[in-house]
């Protein structure tokens, strides 16, 4: 293969037919914004299928995820400079390329004559004028946009939609939600959960140093470690399984013991699931069950791959089908409900675009509509634990209202509120009830 410097970038092959250039960060970054446009699919759904199809080496694959998240997060602020900048309309791509660049320049920092050449190279003959004019006068303003968008609403400065910051103010006061979109646009940890039903904390730990930072965390249980790089052979061998701590609370709540029968409710992808196997010492028996086929075949691999014996995985929509005839009152109870996610936003960087207002009804009804199917397989003196990632009251505290309402023989014993902005961890919510 050929390189012609005199023809655009394009690259020949020795027969002298044209190939495609290879993929850079900045062109995967262009062409997964393009996708999140188009496709309407998840961002991170987008992301890690191009980046398996990439050739690209670790940094550049950073690179190209810091590009297309980064834009995500900020994506109102970067509009609100290039509108500063241009009054007339824009094509789609030509707006995708001017936020890249203006993300490079202004929020990464990067030298201007890469961020502006680079992200120009990537344009149509015809569009590049414009990409160099813009980001070229963008560079000399610097100053003046940054100061103008200090002065803009929360929603223009962080890059959140009104009505969730207007939200989050009548729920945490007026100071937090601007914290609260802070954690949401910082670039989230990862950490692991240590698989005690393979392998002992002792015995990961001394294995661990090139993945794990083994510094104790603060409120951080013993089983958990933070991640400095992606373990892939331990993953594979399920000895951990990637799993932010906040999703110990519901798991701890619960409390299960060796040789209880367990219902989880929600299962999928296993995470939960696993930790709860593990605390029953992997003796008893679980029923995990999920809606979608397709996360119920995810949900019986990873148990297999964590080890758990005592599972059995079951297709079943609590919202519409009957309770499964053939179970008999189980000990314990998970439901760890689907929610808005408002919790693990920073995770999931295109939410805030997908949520309305009228989600959060919506969900709530949905929610109590699982409970009101799994709670009858509670047995008398057993637990009952709901759960979410969601900080929002709705989906949170008024669901157990209302689960108290009509299920009078339940009474709350505690209830755990995570609160990213509070806590340092992702938001989520459990409470314990108990069927007397």
């Amino acid at each position: 293969m050929l390189y012609c410097p005199g023809s655009a970038g394009i690259f020949l092959s020795s027969s002298g037919g044209a190939l495609d250039p290879p993929m850079s960060s900045r062109s995967l970054a262009q062409i997964a914004l393009r996708q999140w446009r188009n496709d309407r699919q998840f961002a991170d759904v987008i992301l890690s299928g191009l980046l398996r199809s990439s050739d690209l080496a670790g940094p550049d694959r950073a690179f190209a995820t810091d590009l297309f998240y980064g834009v995500l997060r900020n994506l109102t602020l970067l509009d609100f400079w290039i509108d500063s900048l241009r009054s007339r309309r824009l094509d789609p791509d030509a707006r995708d390329l001017l936020r890249l660049g203006l993300y490079q320049l202004f929020l990464l920092e990067t030298p201007e004559h890469a961020a502006v050449y680079e992200t120009v190279e990537l344009a149509v003959e015809r569009s590049r004028p414009l990409i160099n004019g813009v980001l070229r006068r963008a560079a000399r303003e610097k100053s003046n946009l940054l100061r103008q968008a200090n002065e803009e609403d929360l929603s223009v400065r962080k890059s959140h939609p009104s009505f969730l910051i207007d939200r989050w103010r009548k729920s945490f006061g007026a100071q937090n939600p601007e914290i609260l979109c802070e954690w949401n646009n910082s670039p989230a940890p990862n950490y692991a959960r240590i698989n005690r039903i393979k392998i002992s904390e002792k015995d990961f730990l001394a294995g661990s140093a090139r993945y794990a930072d083994r510094t104790p965390q603060r409120g951080v249980p013993t089983s958990f470690v933070r991640l400095t790089t992606i373990p892939n052979e331990a993953l594979a061998a399920g000895h951990c399984y990637i799993q932010d701590p906040s999703t110990a609370a519901a798991c701890r709540l619960l409390d299960p013991q060796a040789g209880e029968s367990v219902l989880d409710v929600c299962a999928a992808p296993g995470g939960k699931t696993g930790y709860l196997a593990e605390l029953m010492k992997n003796e008893g028996f679980i029923l995990a069950c999920d809606r979608d086929e397709n996360r119920v075949g995810t949900l019986r691999n990873n148990l297999e791959r964590l080890g758990v014996r005592i599972g059995r995985c079951l297709q079943h929509d609590w919202a519409t089908a009957e309770p499964p005839s053939d179970q008999a009152a189980f000990d314990r109870i998970l439901i760890d409900a689907p929610c808005s996610n408002t919790g693990v936003m920073r995770r999931r960087v295109d939410l805030r675009w997908r949520l309305t207002p009228e989600d959060f009804s919506r969900m709530q009804a949905a929610q109590i509509a699982i409970a009101r199917a799994a709670i009858p397989l509670l047995r008398p003196g057993g637990t009952v634990v709901y759960s979410t990632c969601s900080i929002e009251p709705e989906e949170n505290e008024e669901v157990v209202r209302a689960i108290l309402r009509e299920f009078p023989f339940l009474k709350l014993i505690e209830q755990i509120s995570l609160l990213p902005f509070r806590d340092g961890f992702d938001g989520a919510y459990a409470a314990k009830l108990i069927r007397e």
